[in-house]
């Protein structure tokens, strides 16, 4: 990811991680060519993200076609996720998208926008509404309806 995404994401995972136990794994892309089976691409991809996701998380996919969430009912799976002391994982696909299996294997799809968002993006916004979703919790004055 550029500097730029980098930058972006560390500034909310600092201000997370202690409240939410946040962390990112990188899985691979699946190399692409000219020549290459996009659908055997986002298998690869699909099967080590799967591989990355303790089986006992509450996997979420996220996916265009995703429930929609405003922060608030984030704020509160977040705090029900807590509740049961569940982990939650959330899957982002690569440039083509999940696999059928992620699809198939997470228990909810959710939709962080309508838009079709690139990648650098979506780290930043789901990193921030994770803190938006936190800061709720906490009564902190970040988020204003």
């Amino acid at each position: 990811m550029p500097a730029w995404v980098q930058q972006g994401v560390a500034e909310y995972e600092k201000r997370i991680v202690v409240d939410l136990g946040f962390s990112i794994v990188e899985v691979a892309l699946a190399h692409r060519s000219k020549t290459a089976n996009i659908e055997q691409c986002i298998k690869k991809e699909g099967d080590a993200l799967l591989a990355a996701v303790p089986e006992d998380d509450y996997l979420v996919a996220l996916d265009v076609a995703g429930k929609p969430f405003d922060t608030e009912t984030l704020a509160q799976r977040i705090s029900d996720f807590r509740q049961v002391g569940q982990n939650l994982s959330l899957l982002v696909g690569g440039p083509d998208g999940l696999s059928r299996e992620c699809l198939q294997r997470a228990a909810q799809s959710w939709s962080l926008s309508a838009l079709t968002l690139p990648h650098p993006l979506v780290r930043i916004l789901l990193t921030e509404q994770l803190y938006r979703a936190s800061s709720i919790l906490k009564g902190h004055p970040y988020h204003r309806s």
